[in-house]
C-alpha cells in the first residue's frame, strides 16, 4: 500500500510540473564539439555554419547541445547564433506562400538545406527564409531544429 500511495504522488508531483519548451540555437560559423566543456577535451567532430542544434544544458561559456542524429556534445557558447535555424528532413519540402498545403510554392528545399526561422510558429508551419532571400512556409515535419 505504502508503494502504491508513494508512485501515487510521485505521478502526481510529476504531472504538476510545467514542460519545458525546447531551446534550439545555431552555429554562427563552423565550430567544433567537444565531449567535455573544455577546449583540451576531445574534438568530436565540426558542424558546418547555421546548423541547428538544441540546448540540453548551459553553462556560463560552454554549452551541451544534441545535434539532429541524437549525438550529444559541448560547443563554447560564443560560438553560437543569436538566431534560429532549422534543417530539412524530409527527402523534399515545399515550403509555401502562405501557411497552408494548397498555397502556392514558393521553392522546394531537399534534405539537408538549412533555413532561417522567420517568425513564430504558426500550428503546424513554420515561417522560414532561404539563404537567397525566398521565403515561405514550410510544414514543421519536415525539418529538425523548432
Amino acid at each position: 500500500m505504502r508503494v502504491a500511495r508513494l508512485i501515487a504522488l510521485i505521478v502526481a508531483g510529476a504531472a504538476s510540473v510545467p514542460a519545458a519548451a525546447l531551446d534550439y540555437r545555431s552555429a554562427a560559423s563552423p565550430a567544433i564539439l567537444y565531449d567535455t566543456p573544455s577546449a583540451q577535451g576531445k574534438r568530436l567532430y565540426v558542424v558546418s555554419a547555421g546548423s541547428p542544434l538544441e540546448v540540453v544544458v548551459t553553462l556560463e561559456k560552454w554549452v551541451k547541445v544534441r545535434d539532429r542524429e541524437g549525438h550529444l556534445a559541448w560547443i563554447e557558447r560564443s560560438a553560437l547564433a543569436d538566431g534560429q535555424t532549422v534543417v530539412v528532413t524530409a527527402d523534399r519540402a515545399t515550403v509555401h506562400q502562405q501557411a497552408d498545403d494548397t498555397a502556392p510554392a514558393s521553392f522546394d528545399a531537399v534534405r539537408g538545406v538549412i533555413l532561417s526561422v522567420s517568425g513564430p510558429v504558426q500550428g503546424a508551419w513554420l515561417p522560414v527564409r532561404h539563404a537567397d532571400g525566398d521565403r515561405g512556409f514550410v510544414r514543421r515535419i519536415d525539418v529538425w531544429g523548432q
